[in-house]
């Protein structure tokens, strides 16, 4: 099993060789501009849903964390 860091890693590795490809046009296919600009642009969009994603599982766990806190205090959910 590899580590979940080398596979972080290989996959960013991945990412930036094909966008590397198509940015300095290594590869040859024809992009319209709004494609062009798609690739361009899209680490950034690619770390922001990743923070997205990242801020969301975060927030479940505080919630889950929060919800044991006030069941020890005596508080009743209702499980709907």
């Amino acid at each position: 099993m590899i580590p979940k860091l080398f596979q972080w890693l290989l996959g960013a590795g991945l990412f930036i060789a094909v966008w590397l490809a198509f940015v300095l046009e290594k590869v040859d296919i024809q992009l319209t501009e709004i494609q062009r600009t798609l690739v361009l642009i899209s680490p950034l969009l690619a770390v922001g849903i990743f923070g997205l994603v990242s801020a969301a599982e975060e927030i479940q766990q505080q919630i889950k964390e929060a919800k044991e806190d006030l069941s020890r205090k005596g508080f009743k959910f209702d499980d709907t």
